[in-house]
């Protein structure tokens, strides 16, 4: 049985300063800039991974943190399939932030989108002011799992990105599924599936790269 191809969106959101943009260049650049980057408005990066038989194309979304883009967060997690809630391990009120985003996605997208809450930053450990099982209480609350990351020593990155990504399968797998099995008893499903699915033997495009801040 050939594997599938599947598309995902996949958005970070998150005060600004907390890692956001280097945790994604880390992972599909592989780099890490010293200096803060101040991500205007949004960036966008692609990275196609394998997972078993299947393809997997991440459309990664990097959102601003600063307090005077928030309204405009609806615009780029709109029919996300995945969220990062970033927050910085040394700032609490980064973490307090994140809590706020997790009722907007929840109201936006109700249980569409898997949310992942995220501690960067595991590099300056001793200066932690987030208790970390504090954060898992909360991530589980929440039906979220928590990571803890270095974009720095690239530590939890390829982990966080790799386990969201066979999650969002799983997922789609399980939609279909239940998606089948409505049509099958002449039922419909008012659910509308975002993810893009075909057959892995077509040719895939080449991969698009966007630039980012």
């Amino acid at each position: 049985m050939s594997g599938k191809n599947y598309q995902f969106k996949v958005v970070l959101l998150g005060e600004g300063c907390v890692g956001k943009t280097s945790l994604m260049l880390r992972y599909v650049q592989d780099k890490f800039n010293e200096e803060h980057l101040s991500t205007i408005q949004a960036a966008f990066l692609k990275k196609k991974i394998r997972i078993g038989s299947n393809s997997v194309e991440l459309a990664i979304w990097d959102t601003a943190g600063q307090e005077r883009y928030h309204a405009l967060g609806p615009i780029y997690y709109r029919a996300s399939n995945g969220a990062f809630l970033v927050y910085d391990i040394t700032d609490i009120d980064s973490f307090e932030r994140i809590k706020s985003w997790v009722k907007e996605l929840k109201t936006s997208l109700g249980n569409n989108c898997i949310l992942c809450i995220v501690g960067n930053k595991s590099d300056l450990e001793k200066n932690r002011n987030v208790p970390i099982k504090e954060a898992e209480e909360y991530a589980k609350s929440v039906g979220a799992k928590h990571y803890s990351t270095s974009a720095k020593l690239n530590h939890g990155v390829n982990e966080l990105f790799l386990d969201i990504s066979k999650r969002m399968a799983e997922k789609a797998e399980s939609s279909q599924s239940t998606e089948s099995n409505n049509a099958q008893n002449g039922s419909s499903s008012t659910k509308r599936n975002v993810i893009q699915v075909v057959d892995d033997s077509e040719t895939n495009q080449t991969d698009k790269k966007t630039g980012c801040c």
